[in-house]
């Protein structure tokens, strides 16, 4: 049997028999977008299908170093870190290719941790869209660099003179694509084998930097795809002695690395974004889209630039937007609007750097865009030329750090209506808590400025 042809519980047990595995690999992804998993016993796992299993909810209660929050109500030693209710998802079975005939399943929390749970978070907001008729698909693409270092290389050198896999600018360069061939030809197998397939992949501006744009399909989908792919591209660098990071920016001398979404929307299986009557194609459904999309953009960014490291990412002339704003084919703007045929007209979530959590980041540009058709928001004048010379409506600002995206999306309305109260306190005490481990670091720019002369 192919895993792709695995859609329920019995499919599954058939699949796992027929390999004869004793067990199989399990993981669901937590609040910064890490996949948290292991190894199963099959007759656990067979029983997992039926009733789902307990994973310790310690995974939503910590952060990216496994720190435990102290100023959120869901999970804390106030609960005792009981395990929570996890659904295996059936249809999402993978091969591993990278661990002979293993099999992979992705899955989501349930009963209460479902309210702050990534992928049901995204979930939710795809529900609502169908409601009003809506399906929706989306892709993702990323930049990422490449290191020839290892774990504990860049711990041993503390993150400074690292050696990037090449040298030098090189965009699209066929030089280092083919010189590093047999990389390439490995992710892009791995991405067929494991269903994040790969429709384009090329070198970007920088030493070591690569870009894959992962295949279209439907927004669940899409944000599936892009955690198993930002997960199984650093398990494969690293087997051959490299790393890769998705920071959104890890120097200052380089441009950040992007993870734009692009999204639209279909109803009864007809794209509802073109209309060769309007300007650019546009219809009313993609103009109210991008309308909601720009309005309330400086209130849901901490969904979507989700770190600390995110903000040093936002500033002019480094690709990536300093203001809600919109344009038609302008890389300047935060929303990029791509004429075409009824098939191919979109949006480009631009503002999105290669840190997001796909699923939280895609709820925020999905559900905002739907927030605009539903309330019919009309968005400004879209903006010709370099946007980074215009000045922008003070509505229009992001905020400037995650303390203070944080504070936004608490108060936001239309986040609380959008992605329900428990998903907003808990997400924004996150990145509350985020914003804080790093006001208590000590960086080398501190002690080279202050060391000394003060």
């Amino acid at each position: 049997m192919d895993p792709r042809d695995v859609k329920t519980a019995a499919d599954a047990r058939a699949i796992v028999e027929e390999r004869g595995l004793d067990h199989v690999k399990v993981g669901v992804v937590d609040a910064d977008g890490i996949m948290r998993g292991k190894y199963m016993a099959k007759t656990k796992f067979f029983g997992a299908l039926e009733k789902g299993f307990g994973f310790c909810d310690v995974v939503l209660g910590w952060d990216s170093n496994d720190q435990l929050y102290d100023n959120v109500t869901y999970t804390g030693w106030h609960t005792a870190y009981p395990d929570a209710a996890v659904r295996v998802i059936p249809e999402s079975c993978r091969d591993v290719p990278l661990e002979g005939d293993m099999l992979f399943f992705l899955s989501e929390f349930a009963d209460a941790a479902e309210e702050v749970c990534p992928r049901g978070t995204l979930r939710r907001v795809l529900d609502r869209a169908k409601k009003q008729g809506f399906d929706v698909t989306a892709a993702a693409e990323f930049e990422f660099f490449l290191f020839d270092e290892t774990p504990h290389s860049v711990r041993e050198k503390h993150y400074r003179g690292m050696t990037n896999i090449t040298p030098g600018f090189f965009g699209y360069s066929m030089l280092r694509s083919s010189v590093h061939s047999d990389f390439y030809h490995d992710l892009l197998a791995l991405g067929r084998d494991m269903d994040f397939p790969i429709e384009g992949l090329h070198t970007e501006t920088g030493p070591g930097v690569l870009e894959a744009a992962i295949e279209y399909s439907g927004a669940l989908e899409a944000a599936d795809r892009a955690v198993m792919f930002k997960t199984f591209t650093k398990i494969l660098a690293q087997q051959r002695g490299w790393m890769a990071t998705f920071m959104a920016k890890w120097s200052p001398d380089w441009p950040g690395q992007s993870g734009h979404l692009h999204v639209s929307f279909t109803k009864d299986g007809k794209p509802v974004f073109h209309d060769e009557t309007k300007p650019h194609n546009m219809s009313d459904t993609m103009r109210w889209f991008v309308g909601g999309q720009q309005k309330l953009m400086p209130e849901l960014l901490a969904m979507v630039a989700c770190t600390v490291n995110s903000y040093t990412r936002l500033i002019p002339g480094f690709w990536a937007p300093t203001d809600a704003t919109w344009g038609v084919e302008n890389r300047t703007c935060a929303l990029r609007v791509i004429p075409g045929s009824p098939k191919s007209q979109r949006v480009e979530y631009r503002v999105a750097a290669a840190d997001i959590n796909p699923y939280i980041a895609l709820a925020a540009a999905i559900g905002s865009g739907l927030w605009g058709v539903e309330n019919r928001i009309e968005p400004d004048a879209a903006i010709k030329g370099n946007s980074y010379a215009v000045q922008h409506a003070p509505e229009r600002a992001l905020p400037r750090s995650l303390m203070e995206a944080a504070g936004r999306l608490r108060a936001s309305a239309a986040a609380r209506d959008l992605f329900g109260d428990a998903f907003v306190d808990h997400y924004a005490a996150t990145r509350e808590w985020e914003e804080r481990e790093f006001r208590r670091a000590i960086t080398d720019w501190e002690m080279q400025r202050y060391f000394e002369i003060i």
